[in-house]
C-alpha cells in the first residue's frame, strides 16, 4: 500500500460517524499513517479522538458536517446541489466502482466522501481521477472546516495533499478551480431512465467494505 492509499483509508475512517470501533482501532490507524509526510493533520485528529469522549465527538461530527453551513461530505452536492443532474452524477460514480469489480453496498449515497476515499485507496489511479474531478468541492470543504476551527480540518488537508498540485489558498481560487476543472463525462446516462438511488439490478462484483453509515438518533419528545 502506498502512503497516499494509507492516508485515504485512515481519512475515510476519521470522516465516518464516530463509534466505539473507531476508538478500538486507534493504535492501528496511528501505525498506518506513522511517519507519512503530509499526514500530520490526521495524526493530530487521532490524538483529538483519544482525548475526546465518544458522545462529545459524535455531537461535534453532527454539528460540523451539514449543508446549511456548506460543510457537506457528499461530493456531488458541491457540483450539482439538489438537482436532477445530481442523479446522473451518482449513477456515474456507481458505474466507476462497478467497472473496477466493486459493488456499492451501503445505506449511504455513492458520493459519500469516506466511500470515495476507500475506492481511491483500493484503486489509486481511477480513484485519484474521481477525487480530482471533485477537487473544487474538497478544497471548499477544507476551507470551510478551517474557518470553523474544527480538528477535522487536518483530515481534509491530508486528503487534498494526496492529489496533484497545490491546494487553493482561498475560496475564490477554489471556485476558479471548479470553473476550469475537467469536464464530467455523462455519455450513456439516460436522464429519463436513471435510478439515482441504486435500485437497478447489480452486476457482477464484490461488496465494498464501506464505513459505517452516519446515523443519528432522535430523543423521544
Amino acid at each position: 500500500m502506498t502512503p497516499d492509499s494509507a492516508v485515504r483509508l485512515v481519512a475515510a475512517r476519521c470522516l465516518t460517524y464516530p463509534d466505539e470501533q473507531l476508538y478500538a482501532t486507534l493504535p492501528l490507524l496511528r501505525r498506518a499513517v506513522a511517519g507519512i509526510p503530509g499526514a500530520e493533520g490526521i495524526r493530530e485528529f487521532l490524538g483529538h479522538v483519544e482525548r475526546t469522549p465518544l458522545l462529545d465527538l459524535a455531537a461535534h461530527c453532527t454539528d460540523t458536517f451539514d449543508t446549511r453551513n456548506r460543510r457537506c461530505l457528499y461530493l456531488t452536492w458541491w457540483t450539482d446541489g439538489d438537482t436532477r443532474r445530481r442523479g446522473l452524477s451518482l449513477v456515474r460514480i456507481k458505474r466507476t466502482y462497478r467497472a473496477h469489480g466493486l459493488e456499492f453496498d451501503s445505506d449511504e449515497l455513492p458520493d459519500f466522501l469516506p466511500a470515495a476515499l476507500e475506492f481511491a485507496a483500493l484503486h489509486e489511479e481511477p480513484g485519484t481521477e474521481l477525487l480530482q474531478e471533485h477537487r473544487a468541492g474538497l478544497e471548499l470543504l477544507r476551507l470551510a472546516l478551517a474557518a470553523a476551527g474544527t480538528p477535522y480540518t487536518g483530515v481534509l488537508e491530508a486528503v487534498c495533499g494526496t492529489l496533484p498540485g497545490p491546494s487553493p489558498a482561498t475560496k475564490e481560487e477554489a471556485k476558479a478551480l471548479a470553473r476550469t476543472g475537467p469536464p464530467r463525462e455523462l455519455v450513456g446516462l439516460d436522464p429519463l431512465g436513471v435510478d439515482p438511488l441504486g435500485l437497478e439490478p447489480h452486476g457482477p462484483g464484490v461488496d465494498l467494505p464501506w464505513p459505517t453509515s452516519r446515523r443519528t438518533e432522535r430523543t423521544p419528545a
